[in-house]
């Protein structure tokens, strides 16, 4: 950072979005757009003479695609990359690329828009691009290979077994494990959710993400992972061996309880910690559904959203767990629950998997 500002390096090659971008920016007195570049190859001679703090780079360019400069970037000069897209449904699997490419974060270009929207979508860029000049970029090498997306899981001859007590499990959840990340967040819900049983307790995960983006990532974990994945719909059962995702957009989502029975409600409201859907929103519904039932993570990412809901988690009994900061991409989030009190146990991310089934199984 030079003077104390984060510089930004814009790449896109739409001039009005280059100007937009730029524009809603500056608007953060800690901001200054350094350069703004029409393609890949005029954003290298503008590395060169002085490396960015963040880069936003478009997908679809000219001469050389995103995705493409992004890894050379990672494998030369790692810098931290936010994406910056149009995000139709049909360009997230592209974007999920990008992020298992090294990219930090997703953002929707800026647009015109009803004055309201408007000004939380460009509230959101700027949070978006402050939080990833905090973020820790590994460099990966220029040929560093990305997971193909598997679209159905391998057909095993245990798979087309009826999972022990089925029928009992598919009506009723014992625990609900929630888990909540921003920044950061995709690649470590990955390791954590692959790294989990087929009969794991039923699961809901809020991770900051725009719109279409939740849909695309649910898919694609659902390929990776022996539990199930899926974006969240409004009255979704919570089911053990099931993770429910929270879709991205204007919306949260929150955990309920009838009888024996968790489901989620997915409903509109205001921004809650800047955010919708809110971790802090999850995590207090939890809290008064489920209680001891339950056991609450929090993951990498800027902002406090998910501190006072994890602390209210632990309050109604549940047990909670804070992602430590050695891997952690950016330690925003888990150090304001640590701060306050929130977290039973601070653990790296590698043992989040064990230890949330561990608690979920006491």
């Amino acid at each position: 950072m030079k003077n104390g500002k984060i510089r930004v390096l814009v790449v896109d090659d739409s001039a009005s979005v280059r100007h937009m971008m730029t524009a809603v920016l500056q608007e953060d007195p800690d901001i200054e757009v350094m350069a703004a570049a029409a393609d890949p190859f005029s954003a290298a001679r503008a590395i060169q003479a002085e490396v960015p703090d963040v880069i936003t780079l478009d997908v679809e360019m000219p001469r050389m695609d995103g995705i493409t400069f992004l890894r050379k970037l990672m494998g030369q000069c790692p810098v931290p990359v936010v994406m910056c897209s149009s995000l139709t449904e049909d360009g997230s699997e592209t974007l999920l690329q990008a992020m298992e490419a090294g990219a930090v974060d997703v953002i929707l270009k800026p647009k015109m828009g009803v004055a309201d929207h408007l000004a939380e979508h460009n509230m959101q860029i700027r949070d978006v691009v402050k939080a990833a000049a905090r973020a820790r970029v590994r460099g990966r090498p220029a040929g560093h290979a990305v997971r193909p997306h598997t679209p159905e899981k391998k057909l095993t001859a245990d798979a087309m077994l009826p999972p022990p007590s089925s029928r009992a499990m598919s009506r009723t959840t014992e625990m609900v494990l929630c888990l909540g990340a921003s920044t950061g967040g995709t690649e470590a819900l990955s390791q954590v959710l692959r790294a989990l049983p087929a009969n794991a307790p039923g699961i809901v995960v809020v991770q900051h993400m725009p719109e279409n983006f939740t849909r695309a990532f649910a898919r694609r974990l659902d390929g990776l992972c022996e539990v199930d994945v899926k974006e969240a719909s409004d009255g979704d059962a919570v089911l053990r061996g099931q993770v429910l995702i929270a879709p991205g957009g204007g919306k949260h989502t929150m955990l309920e309880r009838q009888g024996a029975r968790y489901h989620v409600s997915v409903r509109e409201g205001p921004l809650v910690s800047r955010h919708r859907p809110s971790v802090d929103v999850l995590f207090r519904s939890a809290a008064r559904s489920a209680g001891s039932n339950a056991v609450g993570v929090i993951m990498t990412g800027m902002g406090d959203d998910g501190a006072r809901g994890l602390l209210e988690m632990k309050q109604a009994g549940a047990i909670t767990f804070a992602q430590d900061e050695a891997t952690s991409i950016v330690f925003g989030m888990p150090k304001e629950a640590i701060a306050r009190g929130a977290a039973d146990h601070v653990i790296p991310l590698g043992q989040i998997a064990r230890q949330m089934l561990g608690a979920a199984n006491r």
